[in-house]
């Protein structure tokens, strides 16, 4: 008998929860046109989202559409994320504006992140039919987002992924930074990278270990580099990646 009370018991809560379930989704399900309605405002309200159509189901927004920019795909899905109601967004926007050859886009990306948060930070591009990969290691977050919104407004930009190792907060590390940003630069055999704003030998720290990465012009400025960087107190290794540019 008490077996039999605890299976009748089980079903009934089981029940109950099926129940509310199905309240649940039957209530959000009352409600789609009205998210529907208020989805198609705000796309409405900007002309980048022209081509772009919303439908919603128990409350989940299916964008389809195109637009010219990978960001603008991003920002819809933001914008709609944040009406009021929306339970998710599945985002199947086409990217179709300015279509650009891989090697002109890897180029001009590669050229953007140069000079973007420099010094402390390496990131480079990898295209293939429009879709970037961004690859590297950044300081702090704020420089990998930074990357990732260069490639987003890039024209021709399909989509992108991110592959950028974000390094760990360290005081120490921060330190190691600044020493080795200081033994190299003021070498006088390296001090001319200094004039560069992009700072062309990057520093990069991880638990006291130094990597090197970049362009110089000499095989005597990358083994310059890589010995002042050793020569810094409190470094526990030092890896020297810096390529010796080709002549022309």
């Amino acid at each position: 008998m008490k077996a039999i009370l605890r299976v009748l018991r089980l079903f009934l809560a089981g029940s109950v929860l099926t129940a509310g379930l199905m309240a649940q989704t039957a209530s959000v399900g009352r409600y789609d046109q009205s998210i529907q309605a208020k989805v198609e405002q705000e796309l409405a309200a900007k002309q980048e989202f022209s081509k772009v159509q919303a439908t919603v189901e128990d409350g989940i927004v299916t964008l389809n559409g195109s637009v010219d920019l990978y960001q603008q795909k991003l920002d819809a899905a933001k914008k709609v994320r944040k009406t009021a109601e929306v339970q998710g967004v599945r985002n199947l926007i086409a990217v179709e504006g300015k279509s650009v050859p891989d090697a002109e886009l890897d180029a001009q990306l590669d050229r953007k992140l140069y000079y973007d948060r420099v010094a402390f930070n390496y990131i480079t591009a990898s295209v293939e039919n429009g879709n970037v990969t961004l690859i590297g290691e950044a300081r702090t977050q704020v420089a990998s987002d930074s990357a990732l919104a260069l490639a987003a407004r890039m024209p021709g930009v399909k989509d992108v992924f991110n592959d950028i190792r974000v390094d760990p907060t360290s005081i120490f590390d921060d330190q190691i930074r600044v020493k080795t940003l200081r033994a190299i630069y003021r070498d006088p055999v390296l001090n001319r990278y200094a004039i560069d704003p992009a700072r062309p030998i990057r520093i990069l720290v991880n638990n006291g270990h130094i990597s090197l990465d970049g362009v110089v012009a000499t095989q005597m400025d990358k083994n310059m580099a890589g010995i002042r960087a050793n020569q810094v107190f409190g470094v526990f290794s030092v890896k020297n990646n810096l390529e010796v540019a080709k002549k022309s």
